[in-house]
């Protein structure tokens, strides 16, 4: 549960590098009665976060355990190395693990690639941080290859970044756990995935409800319609007025007879 009957709230979890800016202002234009509290953790400590009860969603940073959690991956994001502004990598648009060979790369504790160890020259030891390893690319010690997101996050004006086409990819996915799918939780899923205020989220506990109204409407309709169909007994029709569409028995039964068919012979005049 988010919260008492009397006062609900939502608690979004969020990992450094998602921005959940837009779909908190979604939900507070549809759900201003709910407040939505936002709760930044660190990638490997979301799950955990989840599964105790701290926060309804998160976004979240793939994998995560799919037998405990629901998930819905979003995009997946370019892999950079961030280098001062004035390294020779600058020099070319984007470039290889092949090219960073020679390079000292750090390898973050927090790191949230799933490898051992980057390529290049190991570090003489691993930053606590992503935000550490970033001041110590800033004092040319060596580079750092992060998802781009987080070179956006931790930018500084004397570093710059380059993509690194072969490089692993870190995935974004909105995940919670999947026995906790509350009604609150179906709410931010259909914010997340672009619904309508009007559409259908799926809740099965306002189908009944919703086929109730649609029972009201249907009999509505029909009375409505049963009018229409009395008011216009006493009035022919558009078909049965006017000229037939075609030769049919129906309209051989009309009002103007159909003109005898030609014969060989002419007819006697008595």
């Amino acid at each position: 549960m988010t919260g008492s009957e009397e006062s609900p709230s939502f608690r979004l979890a969020y990992v450094p590098g998602v921005t959940p800016a837009k779909w908190v202002r979604i939900w507070n234009e549809r759900l201003p009665g709910i407040p939505l509290t936002l709760v930044q953790v660190p990638a490997a400590e979301a799950p955990g976060v989840l599964r105790a009860g701290e926060a309804d969603a998160g976004f979240v940073r793939l994998p995560v355990d799919r037998t405990y959690f629901s998930a819905i991956p979003l995009y997946t994001e370019t892999t950079v190395v961030v280098v001062p502004k004035d390294h020779l990598i600058t020099a070319a648009e984007e470039v290889t693990l092949a090219d960073l060979a020679d390079e000292v790369l750090f390898h973050p504790l927090d790191d949230v690639f799933d490898w051992e160890a980057p390529p290049g020259e190991p570090a003489f030891e691993r930053p606590a941080t992503t935000p550490d390893a970033i001041e110590l690319v800033a004092a040319n010690v060596g580079l750092l290859v992060v998802p781009q997101s987080l070179a956006r996050l931790y930018h500084r004006r004397d570093l710059t970044y380059r993509p690194v086409v072969d490089a692993p990819q870190s995935s974004i996915a909105l995940s919670w756990p999947e026995e906790a799918t509350t009604d609150l939780v179906e709410d931010f899923i259909g914010i997340v995935r672009g619904r309508t205020v009007n559409s259908t989220r799926g809740r099965t506990t306002e189908r009944p409800e919703a086929d109730a109204r649609a029972g009201r409407s249907d009999r509505g309709g029909t009375r409505q319609n049963g009018k229409s169909a009395a008011k216009s007994a006493g009035k022919p029709s558009a078909k049965s007025s006017g000229k037939p569409a075609g030769r049919t028995a129906g309209s051989r039964t009309g009002g103007r007879p159909a003109k005898p068919a030609k014969r060989g012979k002419p007819r006697r005049r008595s």
